[in-house]
Parts: structure tokens; C-alpha cells; sequence
């Protein structure tokens, strides 16, 4: 069983005194606001495409560039301006970032061509690459370590709420107001954002800089040694099973045991809902314990059963639901202690550039699943696909144990050599 960790919310004699609680949920509130429009806008292109197609005359393989082009930049840059925010400090990138973002979405309701587009969600994908290096390293250092787990819990969720408020928000007021001015609303309720962090900066407190020795370490060599390697990893083959998941459990349900694209959707309904609400479980649970590795492991192994159960057992719609849920509760529970355990790995200082570099596997994971996921679909082996998001579920935990692992054999002490 789990044991509690230690109390860090009552300071040691003559530590300074940790934030109290209110203060800490401003912070949250702050940086969950932003990471919930750049998600939201990451996603609110792609419903207009029906409507960009008729009035620019374009491709809908043209129009999906632009959300490739988006995604692309933000997951290609996060690491440069995770260097730039650990020499400088978060707060004025998370700024400008996000007044970015805002601005070319906005901007995006004047465009009289694709062309126009296609610039600006490039634009929109700078702002957006500055977000979770910029978020991390803020929340490193502003929120009190008893609170650290429900702080990146809250991170995550905001996120996933973007994700999934976007389609439906910009497909009604495009239907109400046209799809111009509805981009023009979106884009500039962002401004307020921007002018909350900018009035309320001053309790939004850098990461601590490495000192000393430690100062000289870092770099490109952080990002290139084992542990970060095999984090990057953990988080590529755990997005890309998430990926397959998303993308293909209804047709796989509906090919294997006639269940009907309704009743699966319910069950990928309930597989996000899962993933969604679990991240508040696990932030609980690594605000409370420290045994964050067995816990994800535990997770991940229990996902990996539900899932292999709905590819292998012929079970009726309802059940179907319950596994999909049941996995993506236990999914979406590993995710904060995951988060935790690499703002641990980190060194000092090097925040910004390592969530930077290691959450750049998540966009990129979910883009190389499709295709290969499509290809055993076309070649009639839909019994394979369940089974494969199981693998690479089982691979990501043994990059996992190897990153935890070299974590701790760099951080063992030396010992002395014999006399």
C-alpha cells in the first residue's frame, strides 16, 4: 500500500512561510484559464472546414494543413522557448504567448484567402508553443509542494476542457453569427485573459535557478541524456496509444462485435470522460503519496486489461461502455503523478526546457498513430488494434521504470574509494 508522503504544507524552523491556499488556487485559476484557450483554439478550426471550403474553394486536404501547421509549430518550438523561459523567466513569454494566440485567431475573422489562414494559425502555433514550458515552470515555482499534484491535475484538466468545448462552442455561433464573427468572439475573450495574468503577475513567482555547480549543467545535454530520452519516450507511446483509442475504438467495436456506432461512441464518450475526471484522482493521489511510479504502473496495467478485454471478448454495447470508461479512468489518473515525476527529474533551472521537450511527444505521438491504425483496418485485422494500443501502453511503462531508474543511479551519492 501506498505510503503518505512527507507534510510539506508547515515550513521548518527559519524556512519562509509556503503560500497560503487562496493564493495558490489564483494561480491555478490563471494558468488553467490560458492553457484552456490554447487548447480551445487548437481545436476550433477544423469544424469550420465544411464552411472554409465552399467560400475559399479549397481542399478539405488543404484546409487540414492549417491544423497541421498549427499543431506542427507548437510542438516544434516548445523546446527553443523552454530554453528561452528557463534564461529568462515565464511570465512575459506566457504573456506574449497568449496576447498572440488571441490576436491571430481574431484576425483570422478579416482573411480573404486560405493563404491568410494558413499564416496565421502558424502565428496562432507560435503563441501556442509557449504554454506548457512558460506553464510549468510558473507553477514550479509559485505553488506550494502540498499542493503541486492538484495544481498540474487542474493544468491537465483545463486543457482536456478546451479540447472538448471548442467543436460544439464554434460550430453554434458560426450557425448564429456567422463563422467570421464567431472566430472574432473566441479569439478576444482571450484579451481578458491576458489582462488578469499581466494585473495579477506579481504573485506568479519563476522556478528557483540552479546555483553554483549546478548552474554550469544543463543545456542540450539535459534534454539528450537517458532519463529525459526515455520520459520523451513514456510520453510518445503513451499519446499514441491514447491516439488509437480516440481514433478508432468505434469502428473497432463495430467490426468486431456488431456494436453500433452510437452505443461505441458512448463507449469513446466514456472512455474521455474517464480520462478527463481521472486526473483529479491523481492529483489527489501525488499530492498524498510518494509512490508515484507503482501507482502508474498499477494504472496502466489495469487500462491494459480493459482494453484487451474489449478486443478479445465478445461483450455486449452496455459492458462496452464500462470498460472504455474504466480505462480511461485509469488512464487519465497516471497522468498527474507522470507530470510529477518529471518536474522531479528536472534540475534546477531547467524546467521550462525539459516539460518543453518531453510534452512535444504527445502532438507528435498523436500524429504518427492514424495511419498505420487506418492500415490493419483496411487489411481486415481489426482484432489487432486493441491489442496494439496494449503494447505500446506496456512499452511506455518500461521507459518509464527506465527513466525512474537512471533518476535515481545519478542521484545516488558516491561512494568513497577505498584506502
Amino acid at each position: 500500500m501506498a505510503t503518505p508522503g512527507p507534510d510539506t504544507s508547515h515550513p521548518r524552523p527559519g524556512e519562509p512561510l509556503p503560500p497560503p491556499p487562496d493564493r495558490d488556487w489564483r494561480i491555478i485559476g490563471l494558468i488553467g484559464t490560458g492553457h484552456f484557450l490554447s487548447h480551445f483554439y487548437m481545436l476550433c478550426l477544423a469544424p469550420l472546414f465544411p464552411i472554409w471550403r465552399e467560400e475559399f474553394g479549397v481542399s478539405y486536404a488543404a484546409l487540414g494543413l492549417s491544423v497541421a501547421l498549427m499543431s506542427g509549430v507548437t510542438a516544434l518550438l516548445q523546446t527553443p522557448v523552454g530554453f528561452l523561459v528557463d534564461r529568462h523567466g515565464a511570465r512575459p513569454y506566457l504573456i506574449g504567448g497568449t496576447l498572440l494566440m488571441t490576436l491571430s485567431i481574431s484576425a483570422m475573422a478579416f482573411a480573404p484567402s486560405y493563404w491568410v489562414i494558413l499564416g496565421l494559425a502558424m502565428l496562432s502555433g507560435i503563441g501556442n508553443s509557449v504554454i506548457h514550458p512558460a506553464d510549468y515552470a510558473i507553477l514550479a515555482g509559485s505553488i506550494n509542494k502540498a499542493r503541486m499534484g492538484r495544481a498540474f491535475a487542474w493544468h491537465t484538466l483545463t486543457g482536456n476542457l478546451g479540447f472538448a468545448l471548442a467543436p460544439p462552442i464554434i460550430v453554434a455561433l458560426a450557425a448564429t453569427m456567422g463563422w467570421r464573427w464567431g472566430l472574432m468572439l473566441v479569439g478576444l475573450l482571450g484579451l481578458p485573459v491576458v489582462g488578469a495574468i499581466l494585473l495579477q503577475s506579481r504573485i506568479l513567482a519563476d522556478q528557483p535557478k540552479a546555483r553554483g555547480a549546478k548552474a554550469a549543467e544543463g543545456g542540450a545535454a539535459v534534454l539528450l541524456s537517458r532519463p529525459m530520452l526515455l520520459f520523451f519516450a513514456f510520453f510518445l507511446l503513451s499519446s499514441m496509444a491514447g491516439s488509437g483509442i480516440q481514433a478508432f475504438v468505434i469502428t473497432v467495436l463495430d467490426q468486431l462485435w456488431g456494436i453500433p456506432i452510437a452505443m461505441g461512441s458512448m463507449a469513446l464518450t466514456g472512455y474521455m470522460m474517464g480520462a478527463t475526471g481521472g486526473v483529479l484522482v491523481g492529483g489527489w493521489f501525488a499530492d498524498r503519496y510518494t509512490r508515484h511510479g507503482a501507482f502508474v504502473i498499477g494504472l496502466t496495467l489495469v487500462a491494459m486489461t480493459l482494453i484487451l478485454a474489449l478486443g478479445a471478448l465478445p461483450i455486449p454495447g452496455p459492458l462496452a461502455v464500462a470498460l472504455a470508461l474504466g480505462a480511461g479512468l485509469a488512464l487519465g489518473a497516471s497522468r498527474t503523478p507522470r507530470d510529477v515525476m518529471v518536474k522531479d527529474a528536472a534540475p534546477p533551472g531547467q524546467i521550462g526546457k525539459v516539460f518543453g521537450f518531453i510534452s512535444a511527444g504527445l502532438p507528435l505521438g498523436g500524429a504518427l498513430t492514424p495511419v498505420p491504425f487506418g492500415l490493419l483496418l483496411d487489411a481486415g485485422l481489426p482484432h489487432l488494434v486493441l491489442p496494439l494500443v496494449a503494447v505500446l501502453l506496456g512499452l511506455s511503462l518500461l521507459c518509464m521504470g527506465g527513466a525512474r531508474g537512471s533518476v535515481r543511479a545519478s542521484r545516488a551519492p558516491t561512494a568513497a574509494p577505498a584506502e
